[in-house]
């Protein structure tokens, strides 16, 4: 059988020797690289490794016992921001599915992941010119895994250690590393910034179908995502808007709501919030998603919900459960702790396995 004995590459091409089994030499030849521009926007080859690499982000890393997220019909699809492979996930009631289950993914959210993204060649290239992908489309069905062995990129700053616990960043589900609690959904890392909350509240005329709540005027106040409903006759406590499906931002239109199979006629409904003001950031960014906490009485499961007028930094956000608190230190989680731990070292950037399956 023909192999290759020497390949040596340079910029301009890459220069090889051929040698049967008895190590003859049967050809000897020169093969040109396009040139550098394409070299480097097409993604040519320019290495030649002996051994291939262990494994590319969400492959398995092992064959122990895996575990999928249930999902009805038409279930578990790829967000309007597509899924990326091969970081965490949450599944979001936007749409929900024939048995009235969440059906969209994103790699951001809040609170507990819903699931890991496996790789199973499922990225599609949708921009020009690009040579790969691993991004899922919006509208394509998502597998989501709520246990099992996989490869994960260290995307923090540190070394990861094996039995470090794996946190997924709210913003895109990318997994960082260090200590953590068994069974807690506490945040590794955190921003911290001055702020105050008040309680902000608005009423409109509004009516539910499944989990669609129809908002029609008059409108008085803004009409925020995370915030809870009250009024009428048959609103489920805690309901929570979830996102606008469609009409004038934060008016009259339609909304998805965290309970689906509601039935209520058109009422006077009221919608209750809080709405945060920071004032100064001593560290970190803010975003959607963060779980707050402080010393000077941040009520539990306080969660940004939509941007006010801040971006990351100082300016207003709007936050899920209504409140007053007078100006304080308050802290932002940026993450939150998933149940799965490392079971091997590695550095910044480099990939690491991890397992829901604890030692012991």
């Amino acid at each position: 059988m023909n192999k290759f004995y020497k390949a040596s590459i340079l910029a301009s091409g890459v220069r090889f020797k051929m040698r049967d089994a008895d190590g003859l030499k049967i050809q000897e030849g020169w093969m040109e690289q396009p040139c550098q521009q394409q070299q480097t926007g097409g993604g040519f080859q320019t290495a030649v490794n002996t051994q291939p690499g262990v494994a590319v982000e969400g492959d398995f890393c092992d064959t122990n016992p895996r575990f999928v997220v249930q999902a009805g019909a038409g279930g578990l699809v790829a967000g309007a921001a597509g899924v990326t492979v091969g970081r965490f996930a949450w599944a979001s009631s936007q749409y929900v599915d024939d048995v009235g289950a969440p059906s969209i993914v994103n790699n951001f959210g809040s609170g507990a992941v819903t699931g890991f993204v496996h790789r199973e060649q499922q990225g599609l290239i949708t921009t020009y010119l690009a040579d790969s992908s691993m991004v899922v489309p919006q509208g394509f069905p998502i597998v989501l895994h709520s246990g099992g062995g996989f490869w994960v990129k260290n995307n923090g700053t540190g070394v990861c250690l094996p039995g470090m616990y794996a946190f997924a960043q709210l913003t895109n589900g990318q997994a960082v590393f260090g200590a953590g609690t068994a069974g807690s959904n506490a945040a590794l890392n955190n921003a911290t910034v001055s702020g105050s909350i008040s309680a902000g509240s608005t009423t409109f005329l509004g009516s539910i179908s499944g989990n669609v709540l129809t908002v029609a005027a008059p409108v008085t106040g803004t009409v925020v995502v995370g915030g809870t409903v009250t009024g009428g006759t048959g609103v489920v406590a805690g309901t929570q808007i979830i996102s606008q499906l469609s009409g004038t931002t934060g008016g009259v239109g339609t909304y998805a709501l965290n309970y689906p199979e509601q039935t209520v006629a058109q009422a006077l409904l009221t919608l209750s919030y809080g709405l945060l003001t920071v004032s100064s950031v001593a560290s970190g960014t803010l975003s959607v998603g963060d779980a707050l906490s402080g010393s000077g009485g941040v009520f539990a499961s306080t969660v940004i919900t939509a941007l006010g007028s801040g971006t990351g930094g100082t300016g207003t956000y709007y936050v899920n459960v209504t409140q007053t608190l007078a100006t304080t230190t308050i802290t932002a989680g940026t993450n939150v702790q998933t149940k799965w731990i490392a079971t091997s070292t590695g550095l910044a950037g480099e990939l690491v396995k991890i397992t829901d399956h604890l030692l012991g």
